[in-house]
């Protein structure tokens, strides 16, 4: 559609079809521009905004930004939130297996405390014997390993081992009651993952894991007792001793690799009805440089309800469990 033209009347010039006289109005077209002359006119075109056109990054220098924006990312997710791991060893058969690789939560437990029966990655001590083999000696081994490592697809190290949270800080564990299962607290747990058993004729022998029996055994404060599915082969707690809870890199809560393993890793139902442990060891003594900050807050304490106290003291415990 063309725009709207102005129309000027003079004073004194009847409008058109009605009487009177107009005295020097002037009518404007939708535009707003005035035909100063009074004369019809079009109004002058005004120019368009220039559009500005980015230029395309060519594809050799595209690329090598992208592979390097996605190293980044990987290399942080790796470090602070999720990492992939190897299994090298049959210690955890047939939950996992020789080959499968493990997606391990590295902040879980920032956010709350290691629950028995969960499967965890960590840090042997120096007790522990190395499951994973030995690490590449050559230079370019050396140089592949560690960027794999980055990434979370490198060989496992020699010290890092995954096995199931069976007793933590103050629970007793031991093997056997009559029908041969591990207890925690006195309570026999019923563990269907386990598929090939240590024998249960023979006696204990101090560090070495071969035999089923062992125990009682107190678990230290902020330290947790760790077992292999495969007890048959697997080197844990029995005979290399307990880890502490400040080693765990993470949770491990899924198999990625092979397609054909895909399963989730959750918590066995036989671990809900293990009681609280009645160990002295499950509590420490408050440190004299925080008793001074609790004197104040004790009448308050006392005056709370059970509910508020019970959880104030779990509060309490999972800092001392950190330090």
């Amino acid at each position: 559609m063309g725009s709207r033209r102005s129309i000027h009347y003079r004073a004194g010039q009847q409008a058109p079809g009605g009487s009177g006289s107009y005295r020097g109005v002037e009518l404007q077209d939708a535009s707003g521009e005035q035909d100063v002359d009074g004369k019809p006119g079009d109004v002058a075109a005004r120019p368009l905004p220039r559009r500005r056109i980015r230029k395309q990054m060519p594809l050799w220098q595209e690329l090598p930004l992208l592979l390097l924006i996605a190293f980044g990312l990987a290399v942080l997710i790796r470090s602070f939130l999720l990492q992939a791991f190897f299994i090298p060893s049959g210690s955890m058969e047939n939950t996992l297996m020789i080959g499968d690789r493990v997606l391990v939560n590295k902040v879980v437990y920032d956010i709350r405390e290691p629950q028995r029966g969960e499967t965890v990655v960590f840090r042997g001590t120096d007790n522990w014997a190395p499951e994973a083999p030995a690490e590449p000696s050559g230079f370019f081994g050396k140089v592949g390993n560690t960027l794999g490592s980055l990434i979370g697809v490198g060989q496992p190290s020699e010290k890092d081992f995954i096995k199931r949270i069976i007793g933590l800080p103050g629970d007793v564990v031991s093997c056997c009651d009559v029908q041969g299962r591990v207890t925690v607290n006195g309570q026999p747990l019923d563990e269907p993952y386990v598929t090939e058993n240590s024998p249960l004729g023979e006696d204990p022998v101090q560090n070495r894991c071969g035999p089923r029996k062992f125990g009682p055994i107190t678990v230290a404060p902020g330290n947790m007792w760790v077992m292999g599915d495969h007890r048959l082969v697997s080197q844990d707690s029995r005979c290399q001793g307990q880890v502490p809870i400040k080693n765990i890199i993470g949770k491990a809560f899924v198999i990625v690799w092979p397609r054909g393993h895909w399963s989730t890793l959750g918590v066995p139902p036989t671990f809900r009805q293990v009681p609280r442990p009645y160990s002295a060891a499950a509590v420490q003594p408050v440190p004299v440089h925080d008793a001074v900050g609790v004197l104040p807050v004790v009448p308050l304490f006392a005056a709370a309800p059970a509910r508020v106290r019970k959880r104030l003291v779990r509060w309490r415990r999972g800092r001392r469990l950190r330090v």
